[in-house]
């Protein structure tokens, strides 16, 4: 899957673009928790875990 697709899904669904990039790892829980206190902190981290890897 290509990364412009999951920047698409993670822009719809946060935490289902980290989910595809890199599972159930701390860094979907904390996507979650980000995404629960705010949609915007939640895009803003989902991206930058998919521009990481």
């Amino acid at each position: 899957m290509g990364d412009f697709l999951r920047i698409v899904i993670a822009i719809l669904v946060p935490p289902l673009g980290v989910f595809l990039s890199v599972g159930l790892s701390g860094a979907f829980w904390l996507n979650i928790l980000l995404t629960l206190l705010g949609y915007v902190p939640g895009i803003v981290h989902a991206v930058w875990v998919i521009a990481k890897n």
